[in-house]
């Protein structure tokens, strides 16, 4: 693969350790938890696209609280016909008016070619049915995730769509027009 991790990958007999200490995890959250009576709808009727990447503490970054925003994050953060889908039911279905999209800077994304497909079809002996949806120029993707949205006739408020890229290293975000 072309993919080079920044860090050593766990292997495979310490995966399952980290679930372990997610299931650990939930019980001690469970004992303090309090249903809210919070609805599906988010408070704030809003929907965020945004990276995969661990380093994008969105609550924190955005300053969301539990139930005020629907998270739909994929590799790049890039609008692909199951965002879009998603983008559909939250609108559609949940009462969201509001779209942002969030890139960022260092996406493991940024440079990736459709090689990586091929490398893998090589692999594993099948091609596989999604595109990597990798990109060379950010601000251009994030226009590029923008326009999705705007001329998709599924998506009924089109109107609030704004994008941005999120510097990973100084936490801002950089509006994208």
């Amino acid at each position: 693969m072309t993919v080079t991790p920044d860090r050593p990958t766990p292997t495979a007999a310490a995966e399952p350790a980290i679930i372990d200490r997610f299931v650990e995890a939930n019980r001690a959250y469970a004992v303090t938890f309090r249903d809210g009576g919070m609805d599906a709808r988010p408070v704030q009727k809003v929907t965020v696209v945004a990276c995969m990447d661990a380093r994008l503490d969105l609550f924190a970054a955005l300053g969301l609280e539990l139930g005020d925003a629907h998270l739909i994050r994929n590799a790049g953060g890039v609008v692909t016909d199951d965002t879009i889908r998603s983008l559909t039911i939250s609108q559609r279905a949940l009462g969201t008016r509001s779209i942002a999209l969030i890139h960022h800077t260092g996406c493991g994304l940024l440079g990736l070619t459709e090689d990586f497909r091929r490398e893998l079809e090589q692999e594993v002996g099948q091609r596989p049915t999604w595109a990597v949806e990798s990109f060379v120029d950010l601000d251009g993707d994030v226009r590029q995730s923008m326009q999705r949205v705007r001329t998709s006739p599924f998506i009924p408020h089109r109107d609030d769509v704004r994008g941005f890229v999120f510097d990973v290293h100084t936490g801002l975000l950089r509006e994208i027009h």
